[in-house]
Parts: structure tokens; sequence; C-alpha cells
């Protein structure tokens, strides 16, 4: 039979994203050509590198693993060169990681193509650049904020995630009223259309595919690990019913629902202890990232240059 991903969650990372390559990578861009970039990996084929900002997330999903079921799958797919790659499974290795098998390693060119044979639910990337054009294929993706704050271990049997609603979960249909023509349009828009489900956002694919996991391991083979999702969200009441029935439309839960009216985000996601949080505002990722591990979704109006856009 066949080798397949079919059945599996598959999570597509780069190096940068699932460990802490900053010091390289800043020689990297301070040289001319990736000559003392490779040098520096290869000196350091046996130093593992630490853990990264999407870690976390990556060992908690893999986490839903037996010898019997294998539900998610990660595969590392990055620019590095193929001797840096080395030295980042010697790394998954090190850091009890052995599972994270399969990578492809571009040397520089667009790796972005490869999320299309591996049916890709989510692909994570410190590349900007990369995540606009995965974005614009049609998967889930996210630019890691390398400089957020690090996961912590309060919740070791859960994997948290948390979304922006407008752009992310669902479409920006109601965000371009919202920058059109003002918050009171926008709340009437939302009211009149509280019955009708919001179009698909980029990231409904992968709570989709959460869900299915997580009823997956309810079912049978569990392994103590369940996932908790939250939808943190600008809106407040009366334009959270619209989100809500979406959701119920979707037939997929969440966990927890903040309807923040404006409010910062970070310290409400600092509370609910998230092992990722995506939202398509640089300013909301921002004000994230002094809390929790964050990623941009540069998806929707308010990242107007995306992959074909000009």
């Amino acid at each position: 039979m066949a080798v397949t991903l079919d059945d599996k969650l598959v999570v597509a990372i780069s190096s940068r994203a699932l460990f802490n390559f900053e010091e390289e990578n800043r020689v990297f861009e301070h040289e001319s050509d990736d000559r003392a970039y490779v040098e520096l990996q290869r000196q350091r084929l046996d130093v593992p590198a630490a853990p990264g900002v999407a870690f976390s997330l990556v060992r908690k999903l893999l986490a839903f693993n037996t010898s019997e079921h294998q539900r998610v799958e990660v595969v590392l797919l990055s620019r590095n060169d193929p001797v840096s790659g080395m030295r980042v499974f010697r790394s998954c290795n090190a850091h009890g990681l052995p599972t994270i098998q399969r990578g492809v390693f571009t040397q520089g060119r667009d790796p972005f193509r490869y999320l299309r044979p591996l049916g890709a639910h989510l692909f994570l990337s410190a590349n900007e650049a990369d995540v606009r054009e995965a974005l614009h294929l049609g998967y889930p993706a996210a630019r890691v904020i390398t400089e957020s704050v690090r996961a912590g271990d309060a919740n070791p049997q859960e994997v948290r995630i948390a979304f922006d609603g407008d752009a992310v979960l669902f479409s920006d249909e109601a965000e371009r009223v919202y920058q059109a023509e003002g918050l009171a349009a926008f709340q009437q828009h939302e009211t009149d259309k509280a019955a009708l489900p919001l179009p698909d956002g980029p990231f409904k694919p992968l709570l989709a595919a959460l869900h299915r996991l997580q009823s997956a391991g309810e079912s049978g083979g569990a392994t103590g690990m369940r996932i908790r999702t939250a939808l943190v969200t600008a809106r407040s009441a009366p334009a959270h019913e619209r989100a809500i029935r979406t959701l119920m439309d979707w037939n997929i839960d969440v966990d927890e629902a903040m309807f923040l009216g404006g409010l910062p985000k970070g310290e409400f996601l600092r509370e609910f202890e998230p092992d990722f949080f995506f939202d398509d505002q640089t300013g909301h990722v921002t004000s994230a990232a002094r809390h929790v591990p964050a990623g941009h979704v540069n998806s929707g109006i308010s990242n107007p240059l995306r992959a074909g856009g000009g």
C-alpha cells in the first residue's frame, strides 16, 4: 500500500519557526552569499538549536500520535540548504521530536509549492513572502513572529490555539464595511445579516482539521491530549451573533469566545495561554507577541499587498 498523508493533520513548518535560528539568520542577512551561514551551521551540527516560537504547538500536536494511530504529521519545509537541514533533524531528535522524519530543503528557492503534494493544513514560516504566496494558493499560513514570548508549561495535556475572526476564520467581508463606512455601519451590516453565515476565511480549513483531530482522539486510542480553541475578536454585541451563527452553521465548536470591542487582545491572550495565536492585523499580533506565541496572517483588506495584488 502506498504511503499517504490523507488521513492526518499535516503541519508544514520552517526551521526558524520550529527552532531559534536567529543568530544564524543574522549571519545570513549580513553576508553577500550564504557560504558563511552554511559554514556556521556545519560547525554547529552537533549543537541542538533552542526551541523556537512554534515548538510548543508542534510538540503538543505530535503528542496525539500513538503507535496504533498516527494522526498528525509535521514536515520541515525550509529555504535552508541540506547541511542546515541535517542540523534541524538532529535538533528534533535532541528535543524529543523523533517523529519528525520528513523534510524539504530548497536552498533558497521557494518552498511553498510543496504544500500541494503535502496536502498541508497549516504552513508556519518566518518568511513573509512565502506566507503570502501560501495564502494566495489557498493554504492556511502565518508568519511566525520570532520575537514572540514562548508558550508556558501550564497546560501540558492541551493544545491551545486562538484565532481572530474576520479575515482569519471568516472572510473579510464585514471588515471591509467597517473600514469603508465606520463602526455604526459595520454593526448595522452584521445585525441585518445575523442569520447569514459569513463566508469562509483562510483558516477555516485548519479549524475544521483540528475539530476532526479532537473527535478522532475521543473516539479511540486516546493519549490524554485534547484541543482547546478560542475565538478572540474585536467584535462586540450585536455583531457577535453572526460570528457564533457561522460556527454553528459549520458545526464546529470553539471552547471560548472573546468579543473585546476593540480592547487590546494581548492581556486576554496571556490569560488564555495559547500555544499559538493567529491574527491578520499587525497591531493585534504585536500586542499578542508580548504575551504569547503569535503569527501574522497576511490576508484581507488590512493587508492590501497580498500576493497577486501588485
